[in-house]
């Protein structure tokens, strides 16, 4: 007796449908489950067996073989203990009809029959709706997240009888309904505000430039100016996402196992600060199983690194990839995996091992060769990839102990907000969202200087030594701010205050 019923298996961010054959013939009692199954997937068989016996149906006790087809990709997780407990009782005839091949089943089994959620629903769903399927059928946590894919059914099952039923026409399970629109109500309840920070108006400026057009941002003060604490506040004023931004973000939490149970998307962007002890795997993404990294966690978001020197070398280094393609390719024996990392780089660092290199109320007590060896961990190729770089002096106490409250985030989200819809609009039918990610085709098209324009951006590059990457780097930069003040060509001022943010790149302060 054969049987087959409908998965699928998540491969990177993306699903692939699986059919599960299961064979039940004369022999000795076995249980093979063969097409590149991982370990949690060989273990389905004791799982199903309990699953089956205590749900109140029989287990055959006969040879029962369930193949994972396509064979050649590996199968991972505990997702095929549904369909293979299905799969057992459609060959052995308790369960037959159309819905049977019309409906994608995932889910893994406890022992009493019920049904707990899994990773990857969202793509899942995706894979079944292009496969032309009526629908999908998994645990109610899942449900939520699969049902943001619009026209198909997602019906959620709390366990194996209520499938079982289910599928052979004797009971209606209610397809899980959402409205997306009711989840992209921005909500602004972000606890940090920028109305909270006593001075530090260049920092803040520089992260509103930063947070227009998507640029990377790096900045450089003593322990204890605020460093982190502007960085935290960055998320209050980005605009929201998009519901293409919110499906990518999502797909990535959830094949990661980050998305809360009844989450549907994740409409905030996503704010990553790893440790700085993290390794390499961890940051871009890897390991046996390959799983997504922080930069990739961070896709549509801000990834903050705090004590960038502290952080391995070899792992900011393989950085560089994604900052520069938005994505990071994870090569494997058997399979490459490509996740999305387009993300806003914030890092913050101390001028100095001590940290009071140029501060008028400390005293440095670090040689210049050590001075040296700490910016040297930061190589030239890695911050030619950040495009703003800024100092972040102490707060004077006339600053703290100022009462008025500084400019709250609304007020600054709102220009970065209206900046963006220029750059959507400019760029309306590319792949392109802001500034930060235009190629070289484009830089010449929207960042054209007049001759003024050009003689300062010489002059600033034969004394600082700019890399030809951080020409680059100036006109994105300074085409946000142009879009900041709302013009449309690119102003003497907006390129000196662009210059400014660069002057960091080769020239750090010695003294």
């Amino acid at each position: 007796m054969l049987a087959k019923v409908l998965s699928a298996t998540v491969v990177g961010i993306e699903a692939i449908l699986v059919d599960v054959e299961v064979d039940i013939a004369a022999g000795l009692p076995q249980f093979a489950t063969v097409g590149l199954p991982d370990g949690a997937v060989k273990e389905s068989k004791d799982r199903v067996k309990a699953a089956l016996k205590n749900a109140g149906y029989e287990f055959p006790a006969r040879r029962i073989t369930a193949n994972l087809a396509p064979a050649d990709i590996k199968k991972e997780g505990a997702a095929f203990d549904l369909p293979i407990s299905i799969g057992i009782l459609a060959a052995t005839g308790v369960i037959s009809g159309q819905r049977l091949n019309q409906y994608l089943l995932v889910g893994e089994l406890s022992l009493d029959g019920s049904l707990k959620p899994v990773r990857g629903s969202l793509p899942v769903a995706v894979a079944a709706k292009q496969a032309g399927l009526a629908g999908v059928v998994l645990p109610p946590e899942n449900a939520p997240e699969a049902a943001v894919v619009a026209g198909i059914e997602v019906v959620p099952a709390a366990t194996l009888a209520e499938v079982v039923q289910f599928l052979r026409g004797e009971q209606q399970l209610t397809p899980h309904q959402l409205d997306l629109a009711q989840l992209f109500q921005r909500i602004d309840d972000h606890s940090d505000d920028f109305g909270e920070v006593r001075g530090q108006e260049h920092a803040k400026r520089a992260i509103e430039v930063a947070a227009a057009g998507g640029h990377n941002l790096l900045m450089i003060g003593p322990p204890g100016s605020g460093k982190t604490m502007l960085a935290r506040r960055i998320p209050s004023i980005l605009p929201g996402m998009g519901f293409d931004e919110a499906i990518e973000t999502t797909a990535i939490f959830s094949v990661s196992g980050l998305l809360d149970n009844g989450t549907a998307l994740v409409t905030q962007r996503p704010f990553r600060a790893p440790h700085h002890t993290i390794s390499d795997v961890g940051l871009i993404g890897g390991g046996t199983s390959p799983r997504p990294g922080e930069v990739s966690l961070a896709h549509n978001g801000v990834l903050f690194l705090d004590e960038l020197p502290e952080f391995k070398k070899h792992a900011l280094e393989v950085l560089r990839q994604p900052l520069e393609d938005g994505r990071v390719t994870i090569s494997r024996a058997l399979q490459s995996l490509t996740y999305p990392a387009r993300v806003m780089l914030v890092a913050a660092m101390n001028p100095c091992p001590c940290g009071y290199l140029g501060d008028p109320t400390h005293t440095c007590s670090c040689t210049p060769l050590a001075i040296k060896r700490y910016r040297s961990r930061i190589s030239g190729p890695l911050l030619d990839r950040i495009d703003l770089h800024v100092e972040v002096p102490a707060v004077a106490y006339r600053d703290l102990s100022d009462r008025r409250d500084g400019e709250d985030s609304s007020a600054i989200s709102g220009r970065v907000v209206q900046a963006r819809s220029i750059q959507q609009q400019r760029f309306c039918g590319s792949k392109v969202h802001c500034n930060a990610q235009m190629n070289s085709r484009l830089i010449r098209k929207h960042c054209e200087l007049d001759p003024a324009g050009h003689r300062m951006l010489e002059l600033a590059g034969d004394k600082l030594g700019f890399s030809a990457r951080s020409y680059s780097r100036i006109l994105k930069v300074a085409r946000t701010i142009a879009d900041l003040a709302g013009s449309t060509p690119i102003q003497e001022a907006h390129l000196a205050e662009a210059i400014q943010y660069r002057s960091l790149d080769r020239k750090l302060p010695t003294s």
